[in-house]
This record gives C-alpha cells, sequence and structure tokens, in this order.
C-alpha cells in the first residue's frame, strides 16, 4: 500500500478555441512520475481542462494498483491553473457547459479526499511547466493530421 500524498498535475491546451486541443497530467505517484496526455480535433480549452483531471482519476482509479479502500484513504492534491475548474469545485461555480465532464469528475471523485489547488500557469512551478508541454505538444500533434 502507498502511503502519503499524491500530487496531479493538470493542463489543457487548445490551438484556437474551438480548435484542435491537448490534455496533459502527471501523477507524483510511490516516488515515480507517471506522465499521461492526449487530445481531441474540435474542442475547447475548458474541456481539455477538464479532461485532465478525469484521465488522471481514472488512472488512479484503474491503473495505480491501489485497491478501492486504499484508494479512498490517500490524500489526494490536485494543481490546477484554471481558475474556473477549481473554483468550481472549491466554490461551488455555476457549471453550464460541459455538463458531461462535469459528471465524469464527480462521479471519479466520490469518496476520495482531494484538495484542490490553483497554481498561477506559465510561472515557476516545474509541473505545471511539463504538463503545459504536454498539453501543447497533444494539440499540435492532432493538428499535424490535419
Amino acid at each position: 500500500m502507498h502511503d502519503g500524498k499524491i500530487e496531479i498535475y493538470t493542463d489543457g491546451s487548445c490551438l484556437g478555441n474551438p480548435g484542435f486541443g491537448g490534455w496533459g497530467a502527471i501523477i507524483l505517484f510511490t516516488g515515480e512520475e507517471i506522465h499521461l496526455s492526449g487530445g481531441e480535433e474540435k474542442t475547447t480549452n475548458n474541456r481539455m481542462e477538464m479532461m485532465a483531471v478525469i484521465k488522471a482519476l481514472e488512472w488512479m482509479h484503474n491503473d495505480s494498483g491501489l485497491s478501492d479502500g486504499d484508494l479512498y484513504s490517500q490524500k489526494i492534491i490536485i494543481y490546477s491553473d484554471s481558475n474556473l475548474l477549481i473554483q468550481s469545485l472549491n466554490q461551488g461555480w455555476k457549471r453550464k457547459a460541459n455538463k458531461d465532464l462535469w459528471e465524469s469528475i464527480e462521479r471519479l471523485r466520490a469518496w476520495l479526499d482531494i484538495s484542490w489547488t490553483w497554481v498561477k500557469g506559465h510561472d515557476s512551478n516545474k509541473y505545471n511547466n511539463l504538463v503545459d508541454k504536454l498539453a501543447v505538444k497533444a494539440a499540435e500533434k492532432f493538428k499535424k493530421k490535419r
């Protein structure tokens, strides 16, 4: 069993809004850095910010090797530079768009001990800068396919 906190950094990017989008997540878990990324052809920046969180939480549920009981006992800190995402989760801001993704986030975060933390984007945070690069690279990959 993993004892301690799990840190997750997430970011989304969009080349045009809507446009080619990418998301990135880095999970700091058991002394390792797990890098995840992906994207979509026609999407928005907000959707990609949310998709990064969804994919990271899906990884925790399905691929971390933790049983549900062990996962539910972990302290998880999710960092994002999306004020909309963090304030919606911490302060109950209205969720007017992307209801499908909000439903996924709610389902995946149920029973988990998560702290939602805003970090300044494009600043000095190493992992925030890395997830930004993952997200941009994923968006560029989809653009090149066209």
